[in-house]
């Protein structure tokens, strides 16, 4: 059995990961924006406030224009080593330049105030704008890819330098009193083969490497049949899916010219 490392203030790396999953920022008397609940131990003397704190007004006024978000966020101000993680998620930082990328609310862990953080036109993404470090989350190794392409919406991480996307629905999930109601009212969801997003246009589209895992079918059973998973009387209860944990991380790409 290997010997774990122990780390303290001296050996914790700046600005950098930890390992696969936590990262580390250092604060030099700086502030840097925070999603509530990512922080998971700090060294050193930091405090939080929330978004709306009077003494931070010029600083929101500048860095955030997110209202339906304000809540989810806080500001870390001081001088000390402050270590963030998400479920366990592969964890990474990326550097914009000059950049304009969209991300998905909930990988969006922490960015420096030299970024703005606007409202995204798509539900549930915010963009970042400008020149500065932000740290994000995903569930397994991200997956860089150039448009045009179709793209499964549980996959999408987040888009930089391209338009927004479209919805691409197949013809098969369109069609049909069923398709119809579904696309309506989104009653018995969907998959990545019936609804894409569609991006077209020069840019980068950020992909992770997993999606929300699809109900198991017993192959050749009749469904609701006694005996089966999920069947009748003896069916040996509800046949759920099994988690999945996070990939092995891989050689991410650290940077991008945006």
């Amino acid at each position: 059995m290997s010997t774990p490392v122990v780390f303290d203030p001296m050996t914790l790396p700046s600005d950098d990961n930890v390992n696969a999953y936590t990262f580390c920022v250092e604060l030099k008397g700086s502030q840097w924006f925070l999603q509530k609940g990512k922080m998971i131990a700090y060294y050193g003397q930091i405090d939080f406030n929330g978004i709306g704190h009077g003494r931070f007004e010029r600083l929101i006024r500048t860095s955030f224009h997110s209202p339906l978000h304000a809540s989810d966020w806080v500001v870390a101000e001081g001088s000390g080593k402050m270590l963030l993680a998400d479920r366990a998620f592969d964890v990474n930082s990326f550097d914009l330049e000059d950049g304009n990328l969209t991300i998905r609310a909930g990988n969006l862990l922490a960015y420096q105030p030299t970024l703005a953080l606007k409202q995204s036109i798509v539900p549930g993404f915010l963009t970042l704008i400008g020149t500065g470090k932000f740290v994000a989350a995903s569930n397994g190794p991200v997956v860089f890819m150039e448009p045009p392409l179709r793209v499964d919406p549980q996959a999408l991480v987040g888009w930089a330098d391209c338009p927004s996307p479209c919805h691409h629905y197949d013809h098969g999930y369109m069609k049909g009193v069923m398709g119809g109601l579904r696309s309506l009212t989104g009653i018995g969801g969907t998959s990545g083969e019936e609804h894409q997003f569609e991006f077209v246009g020069a840019g980068t589209v950020l992909l992770q490497s997993t999606e929300l895992l699809m109900p198991e079918q017993a192959t050749g059973a009749v469904p609701h049949e006694p005996g089966v998973p999920g069947g009748g009387p003896g069916g040996g209860g509800q046949h759920g899916s099994t988690p999945r944990m996070p990939g092995q991380l891989g050689d991410l790409q650290r940077r991008f010219g945006l």
